[in-house]
């Protein structure tokens, strides 16, 4: 895979001659049998992880941008690949199908209005519609992957026992935290300007917050733009490896009633305070067991996905452009 200032710089050097050529060159960023992904489809994809590039170093940042264009690129290509296969295979989903995956999602994220899912969606950059193919395609591949990879994805007991191992070494003294958060919206798209001025809100929602007599609660719901404003901002008890790593090291490092300087996530700034911290003990291997078991079923079935697609690839006529 060829890098994307290259692919651009090729298109520069053909010249008013090959004009249509060039704009097809520059619109295309893989042929994958008679399938054509744009180099939109790329970026689009990428927008998310590409939000969050914020190396000062100008050559990283440009590399960082590269490699998560290739990423995305892969991607699409595997799940070109699997549609193929998906086609061929007849497997279908119902719309009933695809309304129940998406009830599901915002179910456990706790979100009830439809109308703050779709903001949500919008401010990853995705439109309700989008969203709805995106879970549709996802019920399609799991199903071609209970038919092609779920056969060979086998857990033992031994595979348990070992897990539960791993687990109660990592679990053993360990803590939880009941904590709050104000979330400060970031666009998919917005620009370096509009991210620091995101944060200086967020800056000044903190200081507010750390003033002797306020209540954190009534902050959140006054000031936070996330689905638990409603609620106080709050997220319950959670454990280590249930946040994203930069939520949880903030969350985890402070002490109770700490309040935490902005924290950057995909969805924006928040500001966490920490309401109260316990100590937990390991779960017993009886209540942990289906837990261990689904966490080892999705890893062995991410691995053979990947061999499944890397073969699929194999014997498909690839052509990458970037």
């Amino acid at each position: 895979m060829k890098k994307l200032v290259a692919a651009i710089a090729a298109v520069a050097l053909l010249g008013s001659g090959g004009a249509a050529h060039a704009e097809l060159v520059d619109k295309v960023a893989a042929v994958v049998n008679r399938d054509i992904i744009a180099l939109s489809e790329v970026q689009q994809r990428a927008a998310p992880e590409m939000a969050r590039v914020n190396d000062p170093d100008p050559r990283k940042r440009g590399e960082q941008r590269l490699q998560l264009m290739k990423t995305a690129l892969d991607t699409l290509i595997g799940e070109k690949l699997m549609e193929s296969e998906i086609a061929q295979l007849g497997i279908t989903a119902t719309e009933a199908e695809v309304d129940e995956l998406v009830a599901d999602v915002r179910q456990q994220n706790n979100i009830t209005d439809p109308a703050q899912f779709e903001q949500l969606l919008l401010g990853e950059g995705l439109t309700m519609a989008t969203y709805r193919d995106m879970m549709r395609k996802r019920i399609l591949r799991d199903r071609l992957l209970r038919m092609k990879v779920g056969p060979q994805v086998k857990i033992t007991e031994e595979d348990l026992k070992a897990a539960y191992t791993q687990y109660t070494r990592m679990e053993s003294g360990d803590s939880e935290v009941h904590a709050r958060h104000i979330l400060v919206q970031v666009d998919a798209k917005a620009t370096a300007e509009q991210v620091e001025a995101a944060k200086k809100r967020a800056e000044a929602i903190a200081t507010e917050a750390r003033r002797p007599g306020m209540d954190f609660a009534s902050l959140a719901r006054a000031r936070s733009e996330g689905p638990s404003a409603a609620d106080g901002g709050d997220l319950g008890w959670f454990k280590r490896g249930v946040m994203v790593p930069a939520f949880e090291k903030a969350a985890f490092g402070l002490p109770e009633g700490g309040v935490s300087e902005p924290v950057r996530t995909n969805f924006g700034w928040h500001v966490l305070k920490v309401e109260e911290r316990r100590t937990v003990a390991a779960a017993s291997y009886e209540e942990m067991r289906s837990k261990l078991e689904g966490k080892l079923l999705q890893e062995k079935t991410e691995k053979f996905l990947d061999q499944y697609v890397q073969e699929l690839r194999q014997k498909a006529n690839v052509d990458v452009k970037l």
